[in-house]
């Protein structure tokens, strides 16, 4: 069975809450799942998977979050070709950089040569109903790949 490794970053709790919706869809449609917080985990544990995803919240104007800066920074490092890739996140569309770490971490997965399997997902602060939806078609496109 194909295996998706989520690594999140979250401070409020939207983000997790991101990476769970897509965790909980994944499963119910029979894909196996490791979820971890970025500090728990080493970049290279994508190398175990068949699909990597990060969730990452953008802090303040367009920075990622100190927690995931390592993880970020070693990812760079890592060799994923013929590994898929998928990013989602949260921010505040108050700020002009919205979403910044979901393209900063969608640069740096084409760069180590992993393929785009889903478009990423962007949320306002927490997952509304749209954005539930979104994020569960973000998962039923990473199922049919993988199937």
């Amino acid at each position: 069975m194909a295996l998706a490794k989520i690594v999140y970053a979250s401070m409020t709790g939207n983000t997790e809450e991101i990476a769970d919706i897509v965790a909980d869809k994944l499963r119910d449609l029979g894909v196996d799942v490791a979820i971890d917080e970025c500090t728990m985990v080493e970049a290279e544990d994508f190398l175990e998977a068949d699909v990597a995803i990060v969730a990452s919240y953008t802090y303040g104007d367009g920075e990622l979050p100190d927690e995931i800066v390592d993880f970020y920074e070693d990812l760079k490092d890592v060799n994923l070709e013929g590994k898929y890739y998928g990013v989602v996140g949260s921010g505040d569309t108050f700020y002009d950089e919205f979403c910044k770490a979901v393209d900063d971490f969608e640069q740096v997965f084409a760069e180590i040569g992993a393929e785009k399997i889903s478009e990423s997902v962007k949320v306002d602060l927490a997952a509304e109903d749209e954005d539930i939806e979104n994020l569960e078609k973000f998962a039923e496109e990473i199922a049919a790949k993988l199937a």
